[in-house]
C-alpha cells in the first residue's frame, strides 16, 4: 500500500511542478501584456473665456401703432355698408348707416313735446304778468300771485327737458350714420347688410394712418433663458421676408406681461415709427436683436458628451493623466461648436477629440506630446 502510495507521488509531482510552472509563465504574459496596452491618444485644449453677442432672429408682421374698434352707438338694422376690409377712409366717411325710422319717430315725438311744452310755457307766462299787474291793483292775492309764479317755472322746467329730449332725439338719428373717427385702413369687418347691430357692437376695425409697430411672437423658452428684451432701448433690424432689402430699424417699447397657452409664445411690439409705403400692414417681416456681450467658452463639437441626460465634457488631471466626466451649461450651439456658460472654470484642460471612448478615470496620452 505505502508502495504504491510512492510510486503514485513520484509520478505526479513533476505534473505539478510542469502546471504551475506554466501558470507562473502565463501570469507573468498576462502582465506583461497589460502593462503594454497602449493608452487612448486625445486631443486637449484649455478652456478660455471669449466674448460672445448672442442675436435672436425672430419673425412677425407689421401692425398699426393704434387699432380701434368702431361700432354704432345705437342698436338697429343695418341698410347700408359703404366699405369693406382693406380700404383706405378718411376721418368722417360714411361707414355703414342704420334704418333711421324709430329715430326719426323718436325725433317727431321729441320735437311735438318740445312744441307743447312751449305751449305751455307761453300761457302760464301770459297769466303770470296779468297776475302780477293784477296784485299792483290789489285785485288778487299774494297767495295766487305765488301759484302762477310756480306755474312758471314748472313750465320752463318742462320745456329745458323737452329741449334736452329733442337734442338726444337729434343725436341718436345721427347715430344711425356710423362714421371713421380718423384716416386709416379697415382691417375687419363684423357685420353685413341686413343684419341687426347692437350698440357697441365691433363692426369695423380701423388701423390708424401714422406710425407703424413691428409685432412679434418669440419662443418663451428664448424670452425666458437669455432674457433678452428686458433693457432700455433694444434695437430691432427689421425686413420684409418676401423683401429682404427693405429694412427698417425699431425700438421694443412693449412686452406682453403673459404668455400665450396655446403658443407658448410673448408677444413684443417694436416701435417703427413712419415707416415706407413697402412695409405695408400685415407685411411678413423678421426681426433680429443683437444682446448684450456676454462671456462663455468655446468648445468643439467633438468635445461635449452627455452624463445623466445633461451635457458634460472630459477634464483632464494633468498629474495622473486620467479624464474624468464634467456636467456643463451650454449657452448655445453653433454651427461647429458649443458655447458653454457654467460648469468649468478658464484654464481648465478639456478633451477636444478622442472623447467617444473614454470611460472615467481611464488614463490617456495626450497627441503632441509624445516623448521620441
Amino acid at each position: 500500500m505505502f508502495g504504491r502510495c510512492l510510486f503514485a507521488s513520484r509520478h505526479t509531482l513533476p505534473v505539478i511542478l510542469a502546471g504551475a510552472t506554466m501558470f507562473l509563465l502565463s501570469s507573468c504574459s498576462d502582465n506583461k501584456s497589460q502593462a503594454e496596452k497602449p493608452l487612448t491618444p486625445v486631443k486637449v485644449e484649455q478652456a478660455r473665456f471669449t466674448s460672445y453677442s448672442p442675436a435672436v432672429t425672430m419673425t412677425g408682421e407689421i401692425e398699426a401703432r393704434i387699432e380701434s374698434d368702431i361700432s354704432f352707438r345705437v342698436s338697429g338694422r343695418i341698410i347700408e355698408r359703404s366699405v369693406d376690409t382693406g380700404q383706405h377712409v378718411k376721418a368722417g366717411d360714411l361707414l355703414a348707416r342704420l334704418d333711421p325710422e324709430e329715430q326719426k319717430a323718436d325725433l317727431a315725438s321729441a320735437d311735438a313735446g318740445l312744441k307743447l311744452a312751449e305751449a305751455q310755457q307761453a300761457q302760464l307766462q301770459a297769466a303770470f304778468n296779468r297776475s302780477s299787474e293784477l296784485l299792483q291793483k290789489g285785485l288778487t292775492t299774494r297767495g295766487d300771485h305765488d301759484t302762477a309764479r310756480a306755474a312758471l317755472t314748472s313750465a320752463q322746467h318742462a320745456v329745458d327737458a323737452a329741449r334736452s329730449s329733442l337734442a338726444s332725439a337729434q343725436d341718436a338719428l345721427g347715430y344711425t350714420e356710423l362714421r371713421a373717427d380718423a384716416d386709416g385702413i379697415i382691417t375687419a369687418r363684423s357685420a353685413e347688410v341686413g343684419q341687426v347691430a347692437q350698440a357697441a357692437q365691433m363692426v369695423f376695425r380701423l388701423a390708424r394712418d401714422g406710425a407703424r409697430d413691428a409685432v412679434f411672437h418669440v419662443q418663451e423658452s428664448i424670452f425666458l433663458r437669455r432674457n433678452a428684451f428686458t433693457g432700455q432701448q433694444v434695437e430691432v433690424s427689421v425686413a420684409l421676408l418676401t423683401r429682404p432689402e427693405v429694412t427698417a430699424k425699431g425700438v421694443i417699447r412693449e412686452i406682453s406681461p403673459t404668455i400665450d397657452a396655446k403658443t407658448g409664445t410673448v408677444r413684443i411690439k417694436a416701435d417703427l415709427g413712419d415707416v415706407s409705403a413697402d412695409m405695408a400692414l400685415g407685411a411678413a417681416i423678421s426681426g433680429r436683436v443683437v444682446l448684450d456681450p456676454t462671456q462663455v467658452i468655446r468648445v468643439p463639437w467633438t468635445a461635449i458628451g452627455s452624463k445623466d441626460g445633461e451635457p458634460a465634457v472630459w477634464v483632464l488631471d494633468r498629474n495622473a493623466q486620467t479624464v474624468a466626466m464634467r456636467k456643463v451649461s451650454v449657452f448655445s450651439y453653433e454651427k461647429e461648436a458649443a458655447l458653454i456658460s457654467r460648469g468649468i472654470a478658464p484654464g481648465t484642460e478639456i478633451v477636444s477629440e478622442g472623447a467617444k471612448f473614454l470611460r472615467e478615470g481611464q488614463k490617456v496620452r495626450i497627441l503632441g506630446e509624445d516623448k521620441p
